[in-house]
């Protein structure tokens, strides 16, 4: 197992008094945060703010209001220098794989760091052979799997060499079996996870949990404090909406 200790040098991820509206509709609201643990979960029901809450800190959108930083640059106006802080994978692999060959989008982000064509080529290389996938780089995208898609989409994230990598339902559409390939993986990485599951279950071994209710923080400790209380109350929810559903 990848040292988990933090990084001396790294301030994390700072959200202070960060909001975010839509056509004025408030989504998310005074969220006061810093992350900084290796092992992140969000949790929270449907439509909670859990996924803006991930752009936001990847800086896809911006906050209304407050600040967000990641290792002390705003995500939001400086998205060269994230690209060596922070990765992101979203929960469909097709949303975020651009170029026809394996090959090709390993090698985008590393051009898009300065990289040139030969360098990232090389490590393009490198990246498949270490991680058993050699035979990929010249494979279309279209020829792997589901499960091969999300990996590659990993592989192109790790290439960068961010610090933090963000995942929203990394698990969502796949089988029992490439799920437990996938855990182990990430399982394996030293790099600080933040992750987004309907499954409080795959957060076993977090070192925190953030949930949210409503785009407002509700709670924020522990995994043997939080999840519990996150899965009680979603039990009463349920009772709730069931002895409704028979009143009817």
């Amino acid at each position: 197992m990848p040292n988990l200790s933090p990084l001396s040098d790294d301030p994390g991820l700072i959200l202070r008094d960060a909001s975010f509206a839509l056509s004025g509709r408030v989504i998310l609201s005074g969220l006061d945060l810093h992350l900084t643990e290796r092992r992140i979960g969000i949790i929270g029901r449907n439509g909670s703010g859990k996924t803006t809450f991930l752009r936001l800190l990847a800086g896809l959108i911006a906050p209304s209001t407050g600040s967000v930083t990641v290792g002390g640059v705003d995500p939001a106006k400086d998205r060269k220098a994230m690209l060596g802080l922070l990765g992101i994978l979203f929960q469909n692999p097709d949303h975020q794989i651009i170029f026809p060959t394996v090959g090709e989008e390993l090698a985008f982000g590393l051009r898009q760091q300065g990289l040139d064509k030969a360098a990232a080529l090389a490590k393009t290389r490198a990246l498949l052979h270490a991680h058993g996938r050699a035979h990929w780089e010249a494979e279309p995208v279209t020829a792997l799997s589901q499960g091969q898609r999300h990996f590659l989409c990993l592989l192109s994230v790790l290439a960068m060499g961010p610090r933090t990598i963000l995942l929203d339902e990394p698990f969502a559409g796949l089988d029992l079996p490439t799920q437990a390939r996938l855990t182990r993986s990430l399982a394996d990485l030293p790099q600080r996870l933040i992750t987004i599951t309907h499954d409080p279950a795959a957060l076993q071994g977090y070192d925190r949990v953030i949930w949210l209710e409503a785009g407002r923080l509700r709670a924020d400790g522990r995994v043997d404090a939080v999840v519990p209380a996150f899965t009680a109350e979603m039990a009463r929810l349920g009772e709730a909406d069931a002895d409704t559903d028979l009143a009817l």
